[in-house]
């Protein structure tokens, strides 16, 4: 019995160190529209729907925006997040890595935002290629990237 109760010990440490790491859950890529939107409602159906429109459309686009969901222990820190693109214009391959500060929740995870817009978005074309990392302390601790990356 004792023994029983030591290994359900051990393996529920072992697998709350596995939740302290930091993560990066999903990115979200999207369009905006010249009023700034990504969807004209809140139904994700419609947000679909509407960011087939501007990728067909793209006079319409006024910016790329990636919603990052993301986690980490609060103990490690602030994290800077890092969003590099990779991107078809007609000058040729264009690549920008865009950087956002953010300060993580502990067990929760968190949205950040970060957009390309201005003239860095109307020179970057198409977006081929994508990859999410975490900083923290000059190192890289997680990363999602794009099936093309």
């Amino acid at each position: 019995m004792i023994k029983r109760l030591v290994l359900a010990f051990l393996l529920l440490a072992i697998a709350s160190g596995h939740a302290a790491d930091v993560k990066v859950l999903k990115v979200l890529p999207l369009h905006l529209d010249l009023e700034g939107r990504h969807a004209l409602s809140p139904s994700l159906f419609d947000r679909d729907a509407y960011q087939a429109q501007l990728k067909k459309n793209p006079a319409q686009r006024s910016a790329l925006k990636f919603e990052i969901l993301w986690k980490a222990p609060k103990k490690t820190g602030e994290a800077e997040i890092r969003v590099e693109l990779r991107g078809s214009s007609p000058t040729g391959t264009e690549t920008f890595t865009l950087k956002e500060t953010a300060q993580p929740t502990g067990f929760f995870s968190k949205w950040t935002s970060v957009k390309l817009e201005g003239d860095t978005f109307k020179k970057f074309g198409e977006l081929l290629a994508w990859r999410v990392t975490v900083w923290q302390g000059g190192q890289q601790v997680a990363e999602q990237k794009s099936f093309l990356w």
